[in-house]
């Protein structure tokens, strides 16, 4: 029962107070304003992940949107994957899309085949599941060891990366600070010819674990760190849970 004294509530602020509110947050917004745009409908799909050439092969993607999640098999899921499960799966359920489950296993000296299946039991009890349109979406980064190989040689050639012999600490002291910027590697300046031979090298064994590395030729004065020619191979010896072979490069 109102009371007389107090003032009464309009219709419409009653209305709103009953009404449902849509869930919103900056992800939302982004999905919803390219799903109104159509600014990835004539994306293809191919059924496996792969290049934009790759794909361009493929039908018309049936989901509206693709969405991952990428965990590392090296421990137990915490929280914190908890909610990014969530959120990835619960996001290509509400738009009608599809959540990949792809594991990042490059590193087989820290991962294991018993991670792997405690991380599938999480999503599946948290009440999701990777199979859509009659299709498993589960992958490991491992399945396409073959393509990354590929793509490092690419690099080499196009003079975008080089092998660099130095020692862990001599990179570690000419990769810099926040407040002093990187200083070139001397193997920096080796011609594609010479770093693609000795890439090969390190893939055939030839050399001992952290003798040499491939590294990204971006910027060693970037204010990122992360930018100032990072490694993206090293030479590893190790038997990967989902491969079942010896590793040279990782």
């Amino acid at each position: 029962m109102s009371h007389p004294n107090l003032p009464q509530p309009h219709a419409a602020s009653t209305a709103a107070a009953t009404d449902p509110v849509k869930p919103s947050n900056f992800l939302r917004q982004i999905i919803e304003n390219d799903l109104e745009k159509g600014t990835y409908a004539g994306r293809r799909w191919a059924g496996t992940p792969g290049d934009a050439t790759h794909q361009a092969q493929g039908q018309p993607d049936p989901a509206k949107i693709r969405t991952r999640f990428p965990p590392e098999p090296n421990g137990y899921l915490h929280v914190g994957h908890a909610k990014s499960i969530c959120l990835n799966f619960g996001l290509a359920r509400d738009y009608g899309g599809v959540c990949h489950v792809r594991f990042d296993d490059t590193n087989p000296e820290k991962e294991e085949l018993e991670y792997v299946n405690t991380i599938l039991d999480a999503v599946q009890w948290l009440g999701f599941d990777w199979h859509a349109n009659g299709q498993s979406h589960l992958f490991q980064a491992s399945d396409y060891f073959d393509f990354m190989y590929r793509a490092a040689e690419y690099l080499i050639e196009a003079g975008h990366a080089y092998v660099d012999e130095q020692t862990a600490e001599q990179m570690r002291d000419s990769r810099g600070d926040f407040g002093k910027p990187g200083q070139d590697s001397p193997y920096r300046s080796r011609t594609p010819v010479d770093n693609l031979a000795r890439f090969r090298a390190m893939r055939d064994g030839k050399f001992e674990d952290g003798a040499m590395v491939l590294r990204a030729k971006i910027d060693m004065g970037s204010p990122n760190i992360n930018m100032r020619d990072p490694a993206i191979y090293r030479i590893r010896r190790a038997t990967h849970h989902n491969t079942l072979m010896k590793l040279v490069c990782e």
